[in-house]
């Protein structure tokens, strides 16, 4: 089944762009010139990622995302003429998965998307073993749910993988280097921010005490580890 692309963008000549780029790969694309049409649009039709700008009419990138994840945990790609660190973080504050700064390679962006839907349907990286428990912590790669204290959390695509990730090496230290090759894949070498950006809002939704934390542990220059 083709996968449906969002594009929601107000910049009429990069969407009709990037839709040209993502249907030659073989992408069925929609799209939406505004926060508000592309939530409509979410709401109507089932998309499998979203490519979101932040500047628009009507209701900007940022509370678009942020809606968006009031409803679902579709990936979304925050697409960005800003590249202050402060930007990147409030985007993956909303729950976005990737942020890619314009201007930018639309070989890139595509290869991003595909990466990104892979990492979506990954299957658990340990066949045998698909619960994993650490006391009130539980990865349940089955059906694709953690609950803390037996409330469910909830992870965008990536953190869930990540957390998955290192929840079937339990008590292995994984560095940023396997991490990002096991989760992110080969197109996010090097980008080891990625990592500590996604251990740290892993620690603000399953810890009690995010600075100290119990759960996802760090050992300074190797990498990390979930439990002992």
């Amino acid at each position: 089944m083709t996968d449906r692309i969002l594009i929601v963008d107000d910049d009429l000549t990069l969407v009709e762009l990037l839709s040209h780029s993502l249907e030659k790969a073989g992408y069925r694309v929609l799209s939406a010139t505004n926060g508000i049409d592309g939530l409509q649009m979410v709401y109507k039709n089932k998309v499998d990622l979203i490519i979101l700008d932040v500047m628009m009419p009507r209701m900007d990138g940022w509370e678009t995302c942020s809606r968006i994840r009031e409803i679902s945990d579709v990936p979304i790609i925050m697409l960005t003429a800003k590249d202050e660190e402060a930007d990147t973080l409030k985007g993956f504050q909303c729950g976005v998965d990737d942020y890619v700064t314009k201007p930018f390679s639309f070989a890139e962006l595509t290869a991003r998307v595909k990466a990104i839907l892979q990492r979506a349907r990954k299957a658990p990286p340990d066949k045998q073993r698909r619960v994993y428990v650490f006391d009130e912590l539980v990865v349940d790669g089955d059906n694709s749910q953690v609950t803390v204290r037996g409330k469910p959390v909830s992870l965008t695509p990536t953190e869930f993988q990540l957390l998955l990730t290192l929840a079937a090496n339990a008590g292995r230290i994984l560095s940023h280097e396997q991490l990002l090759s096991q989760v992110w894949g080969p197109e996010y070498v090097g980008e080891a921010g990625y990592v500590k950006r996604y251990i740290w809002y892993l620690r603000q939704k399953i810890e009690d005490d995010p600075s100290n934390p119990q759960y996802i542990l760090t050992e300074r220059g190797f990498g990390y580890k979930l439990g002992d």
